[in-house]
């Protein structure tokens, strides 16, 4: 198996088309790759797709944007109605992959995955994390003008289809305390917020 890098807009838009509980990145992308060709001449196949990841760069960023508008178009219904049934989990357990975390950038982007994530399966009760802070700093707000305000270092960073935002500039040690802050005020026990925490 290879391991690519995407932007987060690139991937969110994938994790967004997700159908059912623990489908993996590549199961998204080969089904959605195969509806898009279905949807195009039939002559097309999936070798283009092998060549795209050899290509240059700057030709790959071309490619993307000429695909964007087919990237927009609205989700069916039948789709839409999945996400909500997603949203609607009991716990991040029922939502969160590992190979989709394992796609992301280094500790930064797994950590906004989580975040991200929590608050997908928890959007009412997410404003509890606005709580956890330290001695002399935020850690979470609702703008990147707050964080700013109490360190100019502090990296701020929007969590994933949230309004909340969080410091990035911590050790893996601290944002990983920071996620065991959060599972408790979300609702989870001991062992749970110790695995959510062992996911970054």
């Amino acid at each position: 198996m290879k391991t690519i890098e995407i932007d987060d807009e690139l991937y969110h838009y994938i994790a967004s088309k997700t159908e059912f509980i623990g489908e993996s990145a590549s199961d998204i992308l080969r089904r959605l790759l195969t509806a898009n060709a279905e949807l195009s001449a039939p002559s097309v196949k999936s070798e283009p797709v092998e060549k795209r990841a050899q290509m240059p760069v700057n030709d790959a960023v071309e490619s993307e944007q000429e695909a964007s508008p087919t990237i927009e178009q609205p989700a069916p219904a039948e789709q839409v109605t999945e996400t909500k049934d997603l949203t609607s989990c009991q716990n991040i357990f029922d939502l969160i992959n590992r190979e989709e975390l394992a796609m992301e950038r280094g500790a930064v982007g797994r950590f906004l995955n989580i975040l991200g994530n929590l608050h997908r399966v928890h959007p009412k009760q997410f404003s509890a994390v606005l709580d956890i802070r330290g001695r002399d700093r935020l850690y979470f707000a609702e703008s990147e003008e707050e964080l700013l305000a109490t360190g100019s270092s502090s990296k701020p960073k929007q969590i994933p289809d949230s309004n909340y935002w969080v410091i990035t500039n911590s050790n893996t040690t601290k944002k990983k305390l920071m996620l065991t802050d959060v599972a408790h005020v979300l609702g989870y026990n001991n062992d749970q917020a110790e695995s959510i925490r062992d996911f970054l």
